[in-house]
């Protein structure tokens, strides 16, 4: 056994290997176990793992005699960080009938702002493991899918004209088939994200979605106004098509969108932003932004300069004058790329519409 063979992340899974007679060697996540003490018991445990798995104290008593290690849940934590799956929407936003600070989204973050600067090694110790945890969600979710980055700023306002057209952006890119991937947060994040949910429906619901929408246009100055009118399109057309947001509680102002089917949501922005690039196999488009966005843009560019992730992934810039003007940063990548293989694999386009062609050719 090796790599997710190994991993039991959910009952039916545990029911599954201990209907063969043996867990042994296995490691199983944040499975509640209260109800199956007679299959601990019977079954051999030696060399399994288990991390954060309720389970009653004579079956955990006898797993430990057979060599297991048993790490157990951590009680009064807003979060699991043994979790074996990535966050749902609904999961972050559980609570939000009584208000967005009621959340497990807020409260995580309330914990993680509470807990950042007090130098508790557990603290640290908490956040590295849900951190690892969740990568470890994200690899096995996103194995063998092609994946295509949408960056862009968090500021870009419902209701407008560059909204709707990351929300085509990203209806268009699940339709060819790639797996949609955004910061998760609000703005062209939860645009493109929103054009991905909604990409196995017929185009006008887009925008009637879009005019649902535009009645909230921005998290400020209420976040629970702005995530329930987003509950409200999901709620109308459900079921919708997946794609991935992948956040942070480092940029806690910011809340998840809610229309990524599946988040990935880390405590260190650095694993996060280096993760999110790292996996966007597809290429990137860079949509206008501020300060996060261009961050992205040379943290992407770093491992293609020096092919250190292997072939170049291509890179799309949206804006002529604001990446040469505004914020010139297409000049930049320019000269980086002169002479190297990645030279081939950059593009500054003026509209979104002109992205897929952009990608397809840069492929």
């Amino acid at each position: 056994m090796a790599g997710a063979d190994i991993e039991i992340e959910t009952l039916a899974e545990f029911d599954r290997v201990v209907a063969r007679g043996s867990l042994s060697g296995y490691r199983v996540q944040s499975v509640n176990l209260l109800e199956r003490t007679f299959a601990l018991l019977s079954a051999d445990t030696s060399s399994a793992v288990f991390l954060g798995c309720p389970m009653e104290p004579d079956a955990a008593a006898k797993v430990r005699a057979d060599g297991a290690l048993v790490f157990p849940p951590v009680p009064d934590l807003p979060f699991n960080p043994y979790r074996g799956l990535l966050y749902t929407p609904g999961e972050l936003y559980e609570g939000l009938p009584e208000g967005y600070e009621a959340t497990s989204d807020a409260l995580s973050y309330a914990w993680f702002r509470q807990t950042e600067a007090d130098g508790d090694v557990l603290s640290s110790l908490l956040r590295s493991l849900h951190d690892d945890a969740v990568s470890d969600a994200l690899d096995e979710h996103l194995a063998g899918a092609r994946v295509a980055g949408v960056m862009g700023g968090h500021a870009m306002a419902r209701g407008g004209s560059a909204y709707a057209g990351a929300a085509r952006l990203g209806r268009t890119l699940a339709r060819t088939g790639l797996t949609v991937a955004t910061g998760g947060g609000p703005g062209a994040m939860e645009a493109a994200n929103l054009g991905a949910y909604l990409a196995p429906f017929e185009d006008g619901v887009l925008d009637l979605a879009l005019d649902l929408l535009a009645r909230a246009p921005s998290f400020e100055p209420s976040v629970t106004d702005w995530a329930r009118a987003a509950f409200a399109v999901r709620e109308r057309w459900p079921a919708g098509g997946d794609s991935i947001g992948i956040p942070t509680w480092f940029y806690g102002h910011e809340p998840p969108n809610a229309f990524a089917g599946h988040i990935a949501k880390y405590f260190a922005n650095a694993t996060r932003e280096d993760g999110l690039l790292a996996r966007c196999t597809a290429g990137v488009v860079f949509l206008p932004g501020a300060a996060g966005t261009l961050q992205e843009i040379f943290d992407n560019a770093t491992p293609n300069y020096y092919a250190s992730r292997g072939e170049p992934t291509p890179m799309v810039l949206v804006d002529r004058r604001h990446w040469t003007e505004h914020l010139p940063a297409w000049p930049l990548l320019q000269s980086l790329a002169r002479g190297r293989a990645m030279e081939s694999r950059i593009a500054l386009v003026e509209s979104v519409d002109e992205v897929p062609e952009a990608l397809a050719r840069l492929s």
